[in-house]
């Protein structure tokens, strides 16, 4: 598996919590995290209000964490976009 930033692995998580919410099991394999790993990140996704815990069990992408998921997809397309001109030069 290829080196993954911060940025990208906490999009992982906020991809897996989308839509009706998910479990740590079910984030955890979604994001290959090991349980240690997604601990440290849940708490940092729940302190910077990105990541919601609800009913219990589920953990949810908030509104804050959305946007974050729309900007990060939006840079990587305009990078996409740039290598692709360069190349093309």
């Amino acid at each position: 598996m290829k080196y993954r930033s911060r940025t990208e692995i906490v999009c992982n998580i906020l991809d897996a919590a989308n839509g009706g919410g998910a479990t740590k099991t079910k984030i955890m394999y979604a994001a290959f995290l090991s349980y240690a790993q997604l601990k440290e990140y849940l708490s940092v996704l729940i302190e910077n209000n990105l990541l919601e815990y609800s009913n219990g069990t589920q953990f949810k992408t908030t509104e804050k964490g959305l946007n974050y998921l729309k900007m990060y997809r939006e840079i990587g397309e305009l990078l996409q976009q740039q290598t692709t001109a360069i190349k093309n030069d």
